[in-house]
């Protein structure tokens, strides 16, 4: 990756796959935009980011308010000048209920984070991108933008609705410099699901949803995403790549 004064703005990036994501970004000399509802993990990642050599800045913000979506383009602009790279990772697990039974203040708040969190990011992130001459931007679907689970419309809603919003958006700003691709993990080892790992059989019944034995590593969903904004993925846009450790195959 060309990471010559390179900006990266990582949204989420407090923990789990959003750290991993700015800490690549940072090992490959680009710096760095941490963003986070979770001030103190957050600072405590672009600490560590600095403390390991890189160049960091953690601004606090929820993706749910596109004022604060606004407002960490704006720091990466008056920080740095630029705007090159960006990884909306945010995103929630939110209320697990079936369809009819889930609230409606649990659907409006996974996809104001999941879907339109989305939105709010990019709707700032692609006019700095296209003033700074191009750029590339990954979304965080999940292995539920292609496919349905039971207990979670909510997410698989919105998940569904990041894929074709990636699409969308690949399709009217490629022309232009700026590749959009998304992002599907599947069942990863993070914060969101370490409650579920707690539980040992349902742990076992998650790992059996993944033939390659085992949930993944944020690290590995990080690997891809570097690719995607990298100069070696550069005839790649709108399309939708899984982690998934082969869930999607079965």
């Amino acid at each position: 990756m060309n990471s010559q004064q390179k900006v990266a703005i990582v949204t989420g990036a407090a923990s789990g796959i959003g750290k991993s994501v700015a800490e690549r970004y940072a090992e490959d000399g680009i710096t760095v935009v941490l963003s986070d509802v979770n001030q103190t993990s957050g600072e405590q990642a672009a600490a560590q980011i600095r403390q390991a050599g890189g160049q960091a800045t953690f601004v606090m913000a929820d993706v749910s308010n596109p004022t604060d979506c606004e407002h960490v383009v704006d720091v990466a602009l008056a920080q740095y000048g630029r705007l090159d790279y960006a990884c909306n990772n945010a995103g929630i697990g939110g209320e697990q209920n079936q369809t009819a039974d889930l609230s409606i203040e649990g659907w409006q708040h996974i996809l104001a984070i999941n879907l339109s969190g989305v939105f709010y990011c990019m709707k700032y992130q692609i006019p700095a991108m296209l003033k700074s001459g191009g750029g590339a931007i990954v979304n965080m679907a999940s292995i539920l933008g292609q496919v349905g689970f039971a207990g979670a419309a909510g997410y698989v809603a919105a998940k569904h609705g990041v894929v074709g919003l990636t699409q969308a958006a690949a399709l009217e700003y490629s022309p232009q410099g700026i590749r959009i691709n998304a992002v599907g993990p599947g069942f990863i080892s993070t914060p969101m699901i370490h409650e579920l790992e707690e539980n040992l059989e349902l742990k076992s019944a998650l790992v059996a949803l993944h033939p390659i034995g085992r949930l993944g590593q944020p690290e590995e969903v990080a690997e891809l995403v570097i690719w995607l904004n990298s100069e070696k993925a550069s005839f790649v846009t709108g399309a939708y790549y899984p982690v998934d450790g082969g869930y999607l195959a079965r």
